[in-house]
């Protein structure tokens, strides 16, 4: 009942752009802060953007800054992440989750997450 919906992920050609899409189901998504995360085959886990839930803020991490960019949708409970310059090595399964203790992305440390998505699969291959 409580959890977020991952779509939109696909197979994309390298430097291609994909948008991919996290509902809020069953909870007030201006409660908590929202991340985007990823894991590849073989690989941790690794937070790749965080926005808040009111003040704006917002980052991306360093291996994606200048490609990725999150943002979100309040009244559709929404939050996206669009992909561009996309590169193999951003192969994974996405992953959406709210960071429980805090409402702002003002600093890169994460609280307890939360409200897992099933993931979406994105691939970038030729």
């Amino acid at each position: 009942q409580v959890h977020f919906v991952e779509s939109g992920g696909g197979l994309v050609q390298p430097g291609g752009s994909l948008r991919i899409s996290c509902a809020a189901s069953g909870f007030f998504l201006e409660d908590y802060a929202v991340g985007w995360f990823r894991q590849a085959p073989g690989k941790e886990r690794e937070g790749v953007a965080c926005i808040g839930s009111r003040d704006g803020s917002n980052y991306v991490a360093d291996s994606v800054k200048g490609r990725f960019t999150i943002s979100k949708d309040s009244a559709l409970s929404t939050v996206y992440l669009q992909m561009n310059s996309l590169k193999p090595e951003d192969t994974a399964v996405y992953y959406c989750a709210a960071d429980l203790e805090r409402v702002s992305c003002s600093s890169r440390r994460w609280g307890t997450l939360g409200y897992w998505g099933q993931g979406t699969q994105v691939s970038v291959s030729s």
